[in-house]
């Protein structure tokens, strides 16, 4: 508990506390967390609380997209051990045009990001042109899609839980292990393309959106282009 003789008054908040052990019951699929708060039994509100997620990373995915159209009925999901690291991680791509990607080691919520977020990502790039080219849903003539685009409405959780974590910064808000990134890439590289083999309508809804977010960014490159030229002859 914090000293209140160096923090002075203290003041709970109920909704970030409970949040938090929400989070962490998504975080330890099948963990049942009890949280009571006593120091709010006064306040005339519900000073308990109990979650617990037998779905796990998945159910946090699914609640995440609850309000959005999904591309795909449930989240891709893999969780698999590579030497010592547990690497988990769920998505699932909805019709909105912004990414929403959490990632967390060891259940520290990395905002920074980190390794395990660039093998994620690299790992995801790689895969979804690979299946286009060999697909023929992407022409020869026609550019590799980039991250941005084949992450756009994507929602995802990635988790890793490691034994020797290098954290960047006082907040831990950067995983730094350079190996990890290799292990991330490896596991999600494997379950994104047996998904997108085993389920040919939901990887064509899948690069159909990617491409579209391609051609959306070269329209819009070009617009500016043209107007820095116009302004430029002006």
């Amino acid at each position: 508990m914090p000293d209140i003789q160096i923090f002075g008054d203290l003041e709970y908040d109920f909704n970030i506390l409970s949040q938090r052990f929400k989070e962490m019951a998504y975080l330890n699929k099948g963990l049942v967390l009890f949280f009571r708060s006593d120091w709010h039994s006064g306040l005339g509100r519900n000073n308990k609380i109990e979650y617990c997620f037998e779905g796990g990373i998945s159910s946090f995915v699914s609640n995440l997209n609850q309000s959005r159209e999904v591309l795909h009925k449930d989240p891709i999901y893999v969780e698999k051990q590579v030497d010592g690291t547990i690497v988990e991680a769920a998505m699932q791509y909805n019709d909105s045009f912004t990414e929403f990607v959490y990632s967390f080691a060891n259940c520290i919520n990395t905002e920074d990001g980190g390794s395990h977020i660039t093998g994620f990502r690299a790992a995801l790039t790689r895969v979804i042109n690979d299946y286009g080219r060999k697909q023929k849903l992407l022409k020869e003539t026609d550019p590799n899609l980039s991250g941005e685009d084949t992450r756009e409405g994507l929602t995802a959780v990635i988790s890793v839980k490691l034994t020797d974590p290098q954290f960047e910064g006082q907040t831990k808000g950067k995983l730094g292990n350079p190996e990890i990134r290799n292990q991330v890439e490896g596991v999600i590289a494997e379950a994104v393309q047996i998904y997108l083999e085993d389920h040919p309508k939901d990887s064509r809804r899948i690069l159909d959106k990617c491409v579209t977010s391609q051609r959306a960014r070269q329209a819009a490159r070009k617009a500016r282009e043209l107007i820095i030229r116009k302004n430029a002859m002006d």
